[in-house]
């Protein structure tokens, strides 16, 4: 089988590149989703919060999600359910699976990695003890109530205070559970404050920073936790040793990108994201291999995952019709100075639009300071911000006039005191 254009995922990313791409032209799209419908993980967040930068209004992930999934049926988007993709070579053949066609290869003109993110489980963190039942990732947790209609506990402790885990917090409150804390190994959230207010803030809800879970007890069910708080080099402090009586722990300590099929394709990855390495058009290190949303780094917002991918559309239309500029000199960027990582990586000035877009995360929290962008010495960019934080990735657009003007080189971005 030949496609001008398969996208693996149809979730958020998945869905917004699919309808850009069609709009600009490219009719051939197949999108490939594992689950039993498209929405991805928008079907399991009922809260709302949803599209206030896309449509300017508050929506839930299911509202948002239905308002990309109807626009594709209605472009007449093809899509497969309950088809699992097995492999990607570099030369765009993906093989995929399902129950009613069996074993078969697609070879695209373009492929769009849109796989997401999954969660760092108990078994990446190591934790001591035996393994009773009422352990879960959060977003589990969280499809298991959205969704499934089951209640995981009513004694609850949360380890970790990324958003998934903040929100979990509230929700297992409002389903009438006891959410007795939330531990946080660093001494900053890893979530969004907005979230800490509404979701630990509003409830009553501890949070307590620089402490973990250092074993776990209970034989058939979840009994209690041991937690500790931690030093410097986030050991724990044995004199700080505490039982906490629980019958559920929920783990929200991280998200990892789906890369597995980039990894055996050959894309090259970036050691600080987990994500595929990619230029301005979202294009990864392989010809014609495109990747965006939370496949290429963990995105606060899912409005800006849209972005992100409605750009990653239009370039795959592009490529196919021999539209995106291959040659040229690359300009590289790089985050020093308090910035853990710039996306995109790499930008080639033939096929800036307008703007350039860099999304980016800071190592630490920092008051008052300036986020900058420097090439040769030479000032490019500079905004003041009250307060960065690991927990909220930053955002800044340079215009397209800049880059015709650099040509080559290296884009650095750091922090300085205002």
């Amino acid at each position: 089988m030949e496609r001008d254009l398969v996208i693996i995922g149809g979730g958020p990313a998945g869905l917004a590149a699919a309808i850009e791409a069609k709009e600009k032209g490219i009719d051939d799209i197949l999108i490939i989703e594992r689950d039993k419908s498209l929405g991805g993980i928008l079907n399991q967040c009922i809260h709302n919060g949803f599209g206030l930068h896309i449509f300017g209004e508050q929506l839930t992930g299911p509202e948002y999600a239905d308002r990309f999934i109807k626009k594709a049926k209605d472009l007449g988007i093809e899509y497969y359910l309950n088809t699992m993709v097995l492999n990607m070579t570099e030369d765009k053949t993906i093989t995929v699976l399902n129950e009613n066609e069996g074993l078969f290869n697609i070879k695209a003109k373009a492929v769009i990695c849109a796989m997401g993110c999954r969660e760092r489980t108990r078994g990446a963190l190591n934790i001591p003890g035996t393994r009773p039942s009422g352990v879960f990732t959060a977003g589990a947790a969280q499809r298991f109530v959205n969704m499934e209609g089951y209640n995981v506990g009513k004694e609850v402790v949360i380890l970790g205070s990324g958003d998934i885990g903040l929100i979990m917090a509230r929700r297992m409150t409002l389903e009438g559970a006891k959410v007795k804390m939330v531990l946080e190994i660093m001494p900053y959230s890893t979530g969004l404050k907005r979230n800490i207010v509404q979701c630990l803030d509003d409830f009553d809800i501890p949070l307590k920073f620089n402490y973990t879970v250092v074993k776990i007890h209970g034989r058939e069910r979840l009994e209690g936790v041991t937690i500790a708080k931690v030093d410097e080099n986030r050991k724990p402090i044995e004199q700080t040793f505490e039982y906490v009586k629980c019958d559920t722990l929920l783990l929200s300590v991280g998200l990892i990108p789906e890369n597995e099929l980039s990894r055996e394709a050959g894309v090259e990855i970036d050691r600080v994201t987990s994500g595929p390495i990619v230029t301005e058009a979202m294009q990864t290190s392989i010809d014609g291999i495109f990747a965006c949303g939370n496949v290429v780094h963990v995105h606060d917002l899912v409005d800006f995952v849209t972005m992100e991918s409605r750009l990653a559309g239009r370039m795959a239309a592009k490529y196919i019709k021999g539209e995106l500029k291959k040659d040229g000199d690359f300009i590289s960027t790089k985050g020093i100075d308090g910035i853990r990582y710039v996306v995109p990586h790499k930008i080639n000035p033939e096929n800036v639009e307008d703007n350039v877009n860099f999304f980016m995360r800071v190592d630490n929290v920092y008051k008052n300071v300036i986020i900058y962008a420097e090439h040769d010495g030479q000032i490019i960019y500079k905004a003041k911000k009250p307060m960065v934080s690991p927990g909220e990735m930053e955002s800044i657009k340079i215009k397209k006039n800049v880059f015709e003007n650099i040509k080559s080189g290296e884009i650095k971005f750091g922090l300085r005191r205002a």
